[in-house]
């Protein structure tokens, strides 16, 4: 079973508890931007073999949105962090860098 630890609340929870929100990091389009973009934005999305980024929101807790960086095949999570920043903290970087030799936050952004 999935556990997150809840950045907001510190709360660890069970995927029972949680709501999953989809891919984390996207860059979003708005008013001004091409059709194929918004598009992309909403129907293309990433589903790696590896390391991931999702969005998850406590749901039956204190029901805020955080971020999570996870493996799709071990299913270890490597950390959880605010859904209000714009990439990983360097501490959940090294710990998939240190599993994951050659691994780069670039490939992500």
């Amino acid at each position: 079973m999935l556990t997150l630890l809840c950045p907001c609340c510190g709360v660890q929870a069970d995927e029972t508890e949680l709501a999953p929100g989809g891919e984390a990091h996207l860059k979003r389009y708005g008013p001004g931007s091409t059709d194929d973009d918004f598009e992309g934005y909403l129907f293309m999305r990433e589903n790696p073999r590896g390391v991931h980024f999702e969005r998850w929101r406590h749901a039956n807790g204190c029901g805020k949105w955080f971020l999570a960086a996870r493996d799709t095949v071990t299913l270890e999570v490597y950390g959880t962090y605010s859904a209000q920043t714009t990439e990983p903290p360097e501490h959940i970087k090294e710990a998939i860098t240190a599993k994951h030799p050659g691994w780069s936050w670039r490939e992500f952004a």
